[in-house]
């Protein structure tokens, strides 16, 4: 795999879903497109966009401005950043922010922002009016690569990470490389687990490509598009195969099970990003891997280098108030992933390697065996 020598033009990808099949437009500066493609799409559609505070300093008014030269009518909602307003609550305000800004089943939502924002927007967009369409405009490369593309939207509860929520495709996706720029580096970095992860999991030449070009991703060079591009094309392609996560797409929680329990344990708080805690994840089912005889030890030493080369946290106890009581519990981490979305009749289920680019789903994995593990890796002098 190479990457192209200059910013080529836009790429679209498509998530085939017959009927509600939609485009996943990526390149530098699209975002002026967002309007025109609206209303190609719905003429005469009123619309509503869910930020929050950050990316609305940042991108809302031009947002606005493209919905308003195609003669598109618009509202807006600012939530507060971060996984707080994945809540119940959050869901409240802006359910209710879109009933009084009389948007109707023909009319659309337009989630700007993050993983958080698409999430919760999403959600909101299902349960409106029993149904309402809505458009994904990601503004981070989680949100682009992952959280935007494959119709997963939904809340957090106290008990764990993404208990609530829908299966709600989008009708559009709009993500503009251009606004990763505004990213804080811990940001982009976490939104780097999540591309990581689409060669661990599925294409071991991807990964290598990542090792040798992950420089120029994280400049801002035309490796940053070829990455994203081939990300959403794996995403889009086990999607189209299996919308609702009966099969196949439950590879893509690869470092999930271990990366929610630590989200929760962490308060779904900025002590560890979602990425992050995916990137910890990665690395634990790596090693539980080769621990059960399947993934080589120098494969999952593979894993764990690259994402610590980029800076990225591999071990629990590179998380902030590891020693805090919860984290630093095997029990307590096995009982909030009792509650990871995979677990059947009780049972845990994990995304384990037997290589690079070979991700499998290991159902009734013997909690003794994960218990230990923990133990130990909570035990281990880093």
């Amino acid at each position: 795999m190479t990457a192209p020598l200059k910013h080529s033009d836009s790429v679209i990808v498509d998530v085939a879903l017959g009927d509600r099949t939609y485009d996943i437009v990526i390149g530098r500066g699209v975002l002026p497109q967002l309007g025109a493609r609206i209303a190609a799409l719905r003429p005469g559609v009123r619309t509503a966009i869910v930020t929050d505070r950050n990316v609305a300093e940042h991108w809302l008014e031009r947002t606005e401005a493209s919905l308003a030269a195609a003669g598109i009518a618009t509202s807006r909602i600012i939530v507060e950043e971060g996984e707080g307003s994945k809540t119940y609550a959050g869901l409240g305000q802006v359910s209710e922010a879109l009933i009084a800004a009389r948007i109707e089943r023909n009319d659309l939502v337009i989630a700007l922002g993050g993983g958080v924002v698409g999430d919760l927007a999403g959600f909101a967009a299902a349960i409106l009016r029993r149904g309402v369409d809505f458009v994904q405009v990601p503004t981070s490369l989680l949100a682009q690569v992952d959280s935007s593309v494959g119709g997963k939207t939904g809340i957090n509860s106290p008990q764990g990470k993404n208990l609530l929520g829908a299966f709600h495709q989008p009708l559009l996706v709009i993500a503009d490389t251009a606004v990763l720029d505004t990213l804080s580096p811990r940001q982009f970095r976490a939104g780097y687990a999540e591309v990581a992860k689409y060669g661990v999991l599925g294409d071991e030449s991807f990964f290598a490509w990542l090792e040798a070009n992950h420089a120029d991703i994280f400049a801002g060079g035309a490796a940053r598009e070829h990455a994203i591009a081939t990300s959403c094309r794996a995403k889009a392609a086990i999607v189209s195969r299996d919308e609702r996560e009966t099969g196949e797409r439950a590879l893509l929680n690869l470092g999930h099970t271990f990366g929610h329990a630590l989200e929760a344990a962490t308060g779904f708080s900025d002590r560890l990003f979602h990425g992050e805690g995916v990137a910890v994840g990665m690395v634990l089912a790596a090693e539980f891997s080769a621990e059960l005889g399947m993934i080589s030890q120098s494969g999952a030493a593979r894993v764990k280098h690259h994402l610590a080369e980029v800076g990225l946290p591999t071990h629990l106890q590179d998380i902030a108030g590891f020693a805090q009581e919860g984290l630093a519990d095997a029990d307590a981490l096995m009982t909030l992933m009792a509650q990871d979305k995979k677990v059947k009749r009780g049972r845990l289920t994990f995304i384990l390697l037997e290589a690079i680019g070979r991700a499998v789903i290991a159902p009734d994995v013997e909690p003794s065996r994960v218990r230990d593990f923990l133990k130990a890796k909570l035990a281990a002098k880093v």
